[in-house]
């Protein structure tokens, strides 16, 4: 079983190196974005810049490489996300920039985008990282316009598939991520009727490599709110998970139940994803696994129990303790006084007997003055 083992984790390894080595084809169209945080806060630094407090988007430049998953991202190639990604050209979105842009509110076909501004900028870009080239565009939407085929045609001239990635910088929805990717292509209709360009949606997600990591955990410093315990904020995460969840079934829900009535067409690709949801599940009919689940939750209620019950002695042992001490402290309190009290009365004592013999010698001087006196006379 070790050879057997060791075989399979070299297969493992050489099919790793021949996806990491595979030359990404810019022909087809990418399957998958990963955006990093670095362009979400560039984007959103250049929307507060200029169009914020306004119905006004802003664009820009995106910045990265179109490889397959795993070419430099090594994370991509663990877990699940090997067989997923390693035949798909992943779209690596790691910098952007601004670039000056004007539309008109009333017509949305009159818009400019400054060239030079772009063209000069990206050779600034170049000479600091030849690797990043130009894959796309961003747009602050919030949702797709018009003009975006057009404005995607202009970008053609610098990458052959461009993506657009429209990048919401005010979220509603705390529970999904803040970006939708785009592939212009173009729709064959069965009728013989010209084709049209249109819009294909693309998976994307937020990745990040170690130093972002450390970046934004520093930012997210400044957010944090210092005074909610770790308990609350993992049970708030939990919570939040739960509400995604929640939100992702009713969209399931709602397609299926659209199907069903004939009001959207059957696609086979979500079906068989639902059906692997499906398969994924436990069966909960299974008496071993019922059993299994309760033994789990009562070992779980059972450390819970514990831990209140020796919360409580804690307690009560520092509430005793906290009467012992004042207690102590007030007897403490009490032979000051007493101890203050009996030296005070030592000292009054002692003066009183200091007097009462200053006193008498002085009687004495002056009897002894007398008799002097009458014996002369």
């Amino acid at each position: 079983s070790g050879g057997f083992g060791c075989s399979m984790a070299d297969k493992a390894d050489n099919a790793a190196e021949a996806a990491a080595k595979k030359p990404s084809n810019p022909s087809v169209l990418p399957q998958n974005t990963i955006v990093h945080p670095l362009v979400l806060l560039s984007a959103t630094d250049h929307y507060v810049r200029v169009a914020k407090d306004t119905s006004k988007r802003v664009v820009g430049v995106l910045l990265g490489a179109k490889e397959v998953a795993g070419e430099r991202d090594s994370w991509k190639l663990a877990g699940a996300h090997e067989g997923l990604y390693a035949a798909q050209d992943v779209v690596n979105i790691t910098n952007s920039f601004a670039v000056p842009f004007e539309e008109d509110d009333k017509d949305p076909k009159i818009w400019f985008l400054d060239h030079n501004y772009l063209e000069n900028m990206f050779a600034m870009f170049k000479k600091v990282n030849a690797r990043e080239k130009i894959v796309g565009w961003y747009s602050t939407g919030p949702k797709i316009r018009s003009a975006d085929l057009d404005i995607n045609e202009v970008f053609k001239k610098y990458t052959k598939n461009p993506v657009l990635v429209i990048i919401d910088v005010q979220p509603q929805d705390e529970l999904g991520i803040p970006t939708d990717a785009y592939v212009a292509v173009e729709e064959v209709k069965d009728d013989g009727t010209p084709t049209r360009r249109s819009f294909q949606h693309l998976s994307s997600e937020i990745g990040a490599e170690e130093a972002e990591e450390i970046g934004v955990e520093h930012l997210l410093r400044d957010i944090k709110d210092t005074t909610v315990s770790t308990l609350a904020e993992r049970v708030n995460a939990k919570l939040t998970s739960l509400k995604g969840l929640k939100a992702r079934l009713q969209d399931i829900h709602a397609y299926l139940e659209a199907v069903a009535q004939g009001t959207m067409p059957v696609n086979h690709e979500i079906t068989f994803l639902i059906q692997e949801i499906f398969n994924l599940l436990p069966n909960l009919s299974v008496e071993e696994l019922v059993r299994s689940f309760s033994v789990k939750t009562n070992d779980m209620m059972l450390v819970i129990y514990i831990s209140s019950l020796i919360r409580s002695v804690i307690a009560l042992h520092n509430l005793i303790n906290n009467k012992i001490n004042l207690k102590d402290a007030e007897n403490e309190g009490d032979k000051d006084e007493k101890k203050k009290k009996e030296e005070k009365d030592k000292k009054d004592k002692e003066a009183k007997d200091k007097d009462g013999k200053g006193k008498d010698g002085k009687d004495k001087d002056g009897k002894e003055k007398k008799g002097k006196e009458s014996k002369g006379g």
